[in-house]
């Protein structure tokens, strides 16, 4: 029996480890494909790459190790199927369960692993990754002069040549809008060639020219329009300009920065971050109704305003006047008094109106992030329980189709894994838009696939021809006799 189990596992380790890795690059190239644009021509080290790569890799696992779950086991099964080892097993005397029994183990020991793997390196590698990511994305492209077009690139500078040679790093006809000094385009200087060079340490950028000249408006904003401006004109052989490359360099952001989004967090640290954001919340709405009922309370007692002074009440009473006639007639004591307690009271309601609306915003952000600390609680245990539950999905549908190979095992597996993962996507929309519970919403395509796996067991076992074709177009025939 042990060699027998021994063979079983060897027969699905295989194919699952391919498959993973399969998986996995197919999924990292999408990433590459989506961020393509952020990652070419900016000049960025082999190491760079490769370490966004592996960061990217490790976040990709939670997506690709259920789909490999899914496939290798109904690769597994159904190669065991068409070589009719699997009916061998069961003429012996053994149930698909206790054929299935070394497989169980070794996809709980996966599911374990899984799990630690969410809560323990996931967010670290999340962590690492978003870092990274933002990095590159703010990086500036490489420096890259083209003919006939200004080049912006260089803070304070704008330079267009006529021609390059790549080769010996020479140009032709320069012209370069020097903008440093922050007085518009006061500075110009015009060479018919000129020379790059880069510094060993590559920071700076030495650009020598030839026989130009160079224009400087000592005037660029004078006072009346219509006066003569002051420009400098000065002929050079030769002028070297140094440019400042600092700002293309990959500048790595403080970690620090991203450690409390709720993907870079643990178990423990999402409970500790929801519990902190709910007491916030609580004082914060302790906070609103106080002020909004001391508020309230005040405006309800017109003898608290009598003594208030208000500088656009009394430029208000200023300049309500009765006309009387001819003659111009300013309001009576009481009614200056009446006029003073509804500017104030109106006052009152626009500050409150304008508190309550902040109020209302910032608890609406808390909710939010309540929902999105919820979802990644929960997403921890999903992750590791979705690769068992796919595994019982695979093992019997490989034992019923008993195909093997890469025809309809992949066929069955990406189509039940796209069903999976469209119940995940939608799940956690709308656990995130507040419709459902987060809980509901992770949890929604696990709850399906719960039922399917036991149904395809329940078929397995009892040797069902669930894919049989031709049991169907049977049941079909004595309808189409009667017509």
């Amino acid at each position: 029996m042990k060699k027998l189990h021994l063979f079983i596992v060897k027969s699905y380790i295989l194919p699952f480890i391919v498959t993973f890795f399969v998986v996995l690059f197919i999924l990292l190239m999408q990433f590459l494909w989506k961020y393509i644009d952020d990652l070419v021509g900016k000049g960025l080290e082999w190491y760079i790459i490769a370490e966004l790569m592996f960061y990217t890799s490790a976040s990709l696992v939670p997506m690709a190790l259920p789909l490999a779950i899914l496939l290798s086991s109904i690769m597994t099964f159904g190669n065991l199927g068409e070589n009719y080892e699997l009916v061998a097993m069961k003429a012996s005397g053994l149930s698909l369960q206790r054929i299935m029994r070394p497989l169980i183990i070794t996809s709980i020991i996966i599911s374990g692993l899984a799990f630690y793997f969410s809560n323990s390196i996931l967010p670290i590698a999340n962590l690492k990754m978003g870092a990274l990511l933002w990095d590159v994305t703010q990086q500036k492209p490489a420096l890259n002069i083209k003919p006939g077009v200004y080049y912006n690139g260089i803070d304070g500078y704008s330079i267009k040549v006529k021609s390059k040679d790549r080769e010996k790093h020479t140009l032709e006809e320069i012209i370069i809008h020097d903008h440093t000094s922050r007085m518009g385009n006061s500075k110009l200087i015009i060479a018919k060639r000129g020379k790059m060079k880069m510094t060993e340490d590559e920071q700076s950028l030495i650009l020598t020219l030839y026989d130009g000249y160079s224009y400087d408006n000592m005037d660029p904003y004078p006072i009346k329009k219509n006066r003569n401006m002051l420009l400098r004109r000065l002929r050079f052989e030769e002028q070297t300009i140094r440019f400042d490359l600092k700002s293309f360099s990959l500048e790595r952001t403080d970690e620090e920065l991203f450690k409390d989004h709720e993907q870079m967090l643990n178990l423990s640290q999402l409970q500790a971050a929801e519990d902190t954001i709910i007491e916030m919340m609580k004082k914060r709405k302790e906070m609103v109704y106080a002020s909004v009922g001391a508020r309230y309370f005040y405006g309800k007692h017109p003898e608290h305003l009598k003594d208030t002074t208000d500088s656009s009440s009394e430029a208000l009473m200023a300049g309500f006047l009765e006309n009387k006639g001819n003659t111009r007639m300013p309001f009576s004591q009481n009614e200056k008094e009446d006029l003073f307690i509804i500017n104030s009271a109106a006052n009152l309601a626009r500050n409150v109106k304008m508190y309550v609306s902040v109020s209302k915003k910032d608890a609406l952000y808390k909710k939010i992030s309540i929902i999105g600390h919820r979802i990644e609680w929960h997403r921890k245990f999903t992750i590791s329980l979705a690769c068992l539950i796919l595994f019982f999905v695979g093992a019997p549908l490989g034992a019923i189709i008993r195909k093997g190979g890469l025809g309809m095992p992949v066929v069955m597996s990406v189509l039940f894994f796209l069903i999976f993962h469209v119940l995940s996507i939608t799940g956690e929309k709308m656990a995130q838009e507040g419709v459902i519970e987060p809980y509901q919403g992770m949890w929604l395509a696990t709850s399906v696939f719960i039922p399917i796996g036991i149904f395809l067991t329940y078929k397995s076992t009892t040797d069902s021809s669930l894919f049989d074709i031709s049991l169907y177009l049977n049941f079909l025939n004595p309808f189409k006799k009667k017509d």
